[in-house]
């Protein structure tokens, strides 16, 4: 099965304009260009540039037609493109498979391929054709999605400050003015939550993808807490970045899935709501069980657990293991973020 598209990086000269710029200065946008752009970034989808042209003549271009904004980690040079395309996917961070590059040019379309073959690589002809392409037609357009660019935007200018800072790794956090806000999951969370179990790989617990259904049921059930939480800092939300779905009886709560995103391991928040579920299990004088399965992926989860003083219980045919805390040993929350409750 074809991965959903999370990225398109476009060519320039006669792909999204028609023209070279370095012969003619005068280049015009194809035609509904500027359409696509931006239907691509209300859908969640990320947009860059593998171009061979000089960086501050494509880049005045761009800005003259209003559409610099839209593209991330803008390679523009003499390089291969498949070295160009190597760097954004590392700036990025996203599979190689869920990219698709665009160049009217045969010989840089098979460059590329020969390069990284999973990615999809498509004729400039055909541009007009990419809003209906089933793999861009993503099931959850949702509020974090349409944000995705400006997420990255917002990152960018952290990193940036990172760098220039003067100062411990924890100095910086702390003065990010962080907030890590859980909550319980409402109606228009789902596609989110939803969204973030077929996204979240690494830090998850057992890789399991729910329905909407399923999600909304649970949201409503007198058995279960589903629980979301977001990252604020000064720059800007992170969006819904971690989920958890609690299973309730008299005696124990059950932690059924738990996840966060990667975005947010540097920040050093990953523990705090699995913190959260232990202080709830601690006051409630409930036993404290969490399912996890091995997946390709997450031993870092497994991690996680280990360190949080989870203790292995038995294991299902189905390979899902569960495991117990003693909840003798809780880690606090980070110095650095503030954590709140709604």
């Amino acid at each position: 099965m074809n991965k959903e598209i999370k990225c398109i990086i476009w060519d320039l000269d006669n792909t999204l304009w028609d023209g070279i710029l370095l012969e003619n200065n005068n280049v015009s946008l194809k035609p509904g260009i500027i359409e696509i752009i931006k239907q691509l970034d209300k859908r969640g989808i990320l947009q860059s540039i593998a171009s061979r042209n000089n960086y501050d003549d494509a880049m005045r271009k761009l800005f003259e037609f209003s559409l610099a904004e839209y593209f991330l980690f803008p390679e523009i040079n003499w390089n291969a493109k498949s070295v160009s395309i190597s760097n954004i996917q590392k700036n990025i961070n996203i599979g190689i498979d869920s990219m698709v590059f665009i160049d009217d040019q045969l010989f840089e379309r098979e460059e590329v391929k020969y390069v990284h073959p999973e990615i999809t690589c498509i004729d400039a002809l055909e541009y007009d054709s990419l809003l209906n392409n089933a793999r861009l037609q993503h099931k959850y357009i949702t509020k974090d999605a349409q944000r995705r660019r400006l997420m990255y935007v917002e990152d960018i200018q952290r990193q940036k400050e990172e760098e220039s800072f003067n100062g411990t790794s924890e100095a910086f956090l702390a003065s990010l003015d962080m907030t890590f806000v859980i909550s319980e999951a409402q109606e228009e969370d789902l596609m989110r939550a939803i969204e973030l179990t077929e996204r979240t790989h690494q830090l998850n617990a057992t890789g399991y993808t729910y329905s909407y259904d399923e999600l909304n049921n649970y949201r409503s059930s007198d058995n279960h807490r589903l629980l979301v939480c977001e990252l604020i800092d000064r720059y800007g939300s992170y969006g819904k970045i971690g989920l958890a779905l609690l299973e309730i009886n008299e005696f124990s709560i059950h932690l059924k899935l738990l996840l966060m995103s990667c975005r947010v391991m540097s920040r050093g928040v990953g523990t705090i709501l699995l913190s959260y579920i232990m202080k709830m299990a601690k006051y409630s004088n409930k036993i404290l069980l969490a399912d996890f399965k091995k997946t390709d992926r997450n031993k870092m989860m497994y991690v996680t657990y280990k360190f949080a003083n989870f203790k292995e219980v038995s294991t299902n045919e189905e390979g899902i293991t569960v495991l117990s805390n003693d909840l003798s040993i809780i880690q606090n929350y980070p110095s650095y973020v503030r954590v709140e409750n709604k």
